[in-house]
Formats: structure tokens, C-alpha cells, sequence
């Protein structure tokens, strides 16, 4: 798991290990965050998670890193990718500074990982990658323009990345969640349709079961976005939230 503390990819995880046992390997950036989530994921016929430090920004040691992952797990047919941060809202950003970090982790740190981990897993004959996106990305509102743009870049290499490697047996799914309840979020007035880790968890895991390429978390944003898609961009343009 790339984004190893993120509390919508713990959730997938949990329901992974639900339908059945699983090794599992949790990459991110805060050692001690790392221990607390490999604590909460030991469950019964599964063994404790193996943790490893990776920050998204190093580039450089991605590829050593996801291929220690893949080694000491002895391969992998699954890697869910959630990194990502959620940065200033707002149009034009006060800390342009703060705006560029947010598109170096969620674009060109979270594009790496992605593209390091298809790799492997062609390598390895195959699997599947599933890749946390965002809603926000279909169409960047005015509201959260720097984090919208940012979804859209990761969400393009990840739908092309899936077309590209079909052949290859790598599956690429792409969960586009709405507003999620969890640290990242907190102090939000949430969005219509909200939801919980656990209820993306569900929507990913049924997606992989059933070979989806994209799954929508609550899956009636598909039509909401639709809609938002054909406003026209006069009427889009006052949508603030």
C-alpha cells in the first residue's frame, strides 16, 4: 500500500483481509504512523504488515523502495496507491509556494509511485492497481482549483497507464471518491452526498471483484458528475464549493 496511513486505504485493506487473508506492505512517510496503522491491520490468519519509509517527494528511492515491497512480500497482485494532500482552497493561492508542494506530491510523487508499481507488476505477469482519485478531478471547480488540477493530472496517467497495460494483465481501477470523512477533511463543511472510508472500501473491493476499470464513491456521483461535466462554464464558473 503506497500511502500507508491513509485511512481510506487501511479501510480497503481491512476489506481485503475481510473476504480473505492477506501479507501486506505499508509504504509512507511517518515511521511512527506506519507502526500504528500496521497495528490496526494485524487480524486474525494475516501476518503483521511489513512497513517501509518512502516519502512521495523522493523520487529517487522509488524505485528501490516499491521493489524491496514486492521482494520481501515475494510479489504482489494488488497496490493501492493514496497519496495525496489537500493544500489551500481557493482560486488563485495566497501561498503559491504551499500550491506547488501540493502539485509535486499529488501529480509528479504520486505519478512516480504509480508508475513504479505498474512496472513491477508487469514484471511479476500482472495484477491490479488501484488508484485513489478524487471527483474533484473531472472538472476543477473554482472553489479547489489547485487540488482539482492536481486529481486530473493523476487521474489521466492512471486511465492511460490502464488502456496502455491491458495486454500486460495489469489492471488499473481508479476510485474517484467524494467527500470523505477522515483527518484530511476534518473542519470541512461536507459535500452533498458524503461518505465514509469504510463505504469506499466496499465500492473498491466489489469494483476489483467485479473488473471495473473506474468505481465512483458514492456511486451516484457518477450521474451528479455527468451533469457538472455539461454545465455550461458560465454556470459552472458560480458552482464555489
Amino acid at each position: 500500500m503506497l500511502g500507508g496511513t491513509s485511512e481510506i486505504a487501511i479501510a480497503i485493506v481491512r476489506e481485503l483481509q475481510r473476504r480473505a487473508p492477506r501479507e501486506v506492505a505499508l509504504v509512507g512517510r511517518d515511521a511512527g504512523a506506519l507502526a500504528r496503522a500496521a497495528e490496526e491491520l494485524q487480524a486474525p490468519g494475516c501476518q503483521a504488515p511489513i512497513t517501509l519509509v518512502l516519502d512521495a517527494l523522493q523520487t529517487d528511492r522509488h524505485a528501490e523502495v516499491i521493489g524491496e515491497a514486492f521482494d520481501r512480500l515475494g510479489g504482489a497482485d494488488i497496490v493501492v496507491l493514496a497519496v495525496g494532500v489537500l493544500g489551500e482552497r481557493g482560486g488563485l493561492p495566497e501561498d503559491i509556494g504551499g500550491a506547488v508542494e501540493v502539485l509535486r506530491v499529488n501529480v509528479v510523487g504520486a505519478g512516480s509511485l504509480l508508475v513504479h508499481a505498474a512496472q513491477r507488476l508487469c514484471d511479476g505477469g500482472g495484477g491490479a492497481l488501484v488508484v485513489l482519485s478524487s471527483v474533484a478531478g473531472e472538472r476543477p471547480r473554482a472553489g479547489n482549483v489547485v487540488y482539482g488540477a492536481s486529481k486530473a493530472g493523476l487521474d489521466a496517467l492512471a486511465q492511460g497507464l490502464g488502456d496502455a497495460l491491458h495486454d500486460e494483465g495489469v489492471r488499473v481501477l481508479v476510485a474517484r471518491p467524494g467527500f470523505v470523512h477522515t483527518r484530511m477533511t476534518r473542519g470541512l463543511d461536507p459535500a452533498p452526498l458524503s461518505t465514509t472510508p469504510e463505504a469506499v472500501a466496499g465500492v473498491v473491493v466489489n469494483g476489483l471483484e467485479r473488473g471495473a476499470r473506474t468505481v465512483w464513491a458514492t456511486p451516484s456521483l457518477r450521474w451528479l458528475m455527468l451533469v457538472m461535466r455539461m454545465l455550461p462554464r458560465p454556470i459552472f464558473r458560480r458552482i464555489k464549493q
